[in-house]
């Protein structure tokens, strides 16, 4: 053996070395440690951050299970992805650090200054950040969505910046806020690139067709042909009317003198055409047999208005 190694070897087996393990070690026996119960010192660490990480996984499991109940055993309360995301970076940084320190006590029972491995981590970690700026951005832009509320999962939200996205919120991730668009896609937006978010609060945009009672018609009648367009429209569009429409009673414009029906529908975000074109002419149509002059103009859609109180 080289004489070179022998010293190598003698360094790493001097029982004078001080490190923290030989320390603790010490702390609690009443004489210094052996190459042997440093050894032993190493294993039963590497077991105990195994365990310690594992238990920590669990619990982080657990917690995030229980919070779909959005009541956590701890009785505050818990929303996915404000809470889900803030427990797994948690349990990621605990984790990280625990092996980070871990294997720098095992280095330093082979010779290793600790202080110069740590300093030699920060440098590392300086020069990584550098590297992967767009990475460090994710992660701050999704923290930041998080924790100001601009939107949550279950959203609906219109997305702009690289590209405009309009859907429903799955997921905001460290690295990628998930979508689900009208066509059922999976959208996947890098954190970076939001540049603006435009949610709907209502979960949908509110489109309301005002119909007005042919003159000298039957409002009953008109109301039974309008409920019926309506009950064809829920039917047959269900995935693009995200609730059951409403069908308010007939009302008199004041000032106006005219009687109308208010019909109010929650449709996805850009699907207007469905009430200004197909839901429109069908009730034309229906009512033309009243008034064979009946037109357009008589069903005018907008939205915004006040609500109405009846379901159909």
């Amino acid at each position: 053996m080289n004489p070179t190694d022998l010293s190598d070897v003698a360094a790493v087996a001097d029982t004078n070395v001080v490190t923290v393990m030989s320390r603790v070690w010490s702390h609690f026996s009443s004489h210094g440690s052996s190459v042997g119960t440093r050894l032993i010192l190493i294993i039963l660490l590497a077991v105990l951050v195994h365990v310690t990480v594992r238990v920590i996984r669990n619990v982080t499991e657990w917690i995030i299970s229980r919070s779909h109940a959005h009541q956590s055993p701890l009785d505050f309360v818990t929303h996915a992805p404000k809470f889900v995301t803030l427990i797994q970076l948690i349990a990621s940084a605990v984790t990280f650090v625990m092996y980070f320190f871990a294997l720098g006590l095992v280095l330093q029972e082979f010779g290793v200054n600790l202080t110069g491995y740590l300093a030699s981590a920060s440098i590392l970690a300086l020069a990584i950040s550098f590297g992967s700026q767009g990475l460090v951005q994710d992660v701050v832009i999704s923290l930041t969505l998080i924790f100001s509320d601009a939107m949550d999962a279950g959203d609906m939200v219109e997305i702009v910046g690289t590209v405009s996205v309009t859907g429903r919120v799955e997921e905001i991730g460290l690295r990628f806020t998930t979508l689900r668009n009208f066509y059922n896609q999976t959208v996947f937006i890098p954190n970076r690139t939001i540049g603006n978010v435009s949610r709907f609060v209502h979960g949908g945009v509110y489109a309301f067709a005002d119909i007005q009672v042919p003159a000298g018609a039957d409002a009953a009648k008109v109301t039974a042909t309008v409920e019926a367009a309506v009950k064809g429209m829920w039917s047959q569009f269900g995935a693009i009317i995200l609730e059951e429409p409403v069908l308010g009673a007939v009302e008199t414009a004041e000032g106006g003198g005219w009687q109308f029906l208010r019909v109010h529908f929650k449709i996805w975000p850009g699907q207007g055409g469905l009430i200004e074109n197909t839901f429109r002419q069908q009730v034309i149509s229906a009512l033309r047999k009243y008034d064979p002059q009946y037109a357009d103009w008589q069903v005018p859609v907008t939205y915004r208005a006040k609500t109405v109180s009846r379901t159909v």
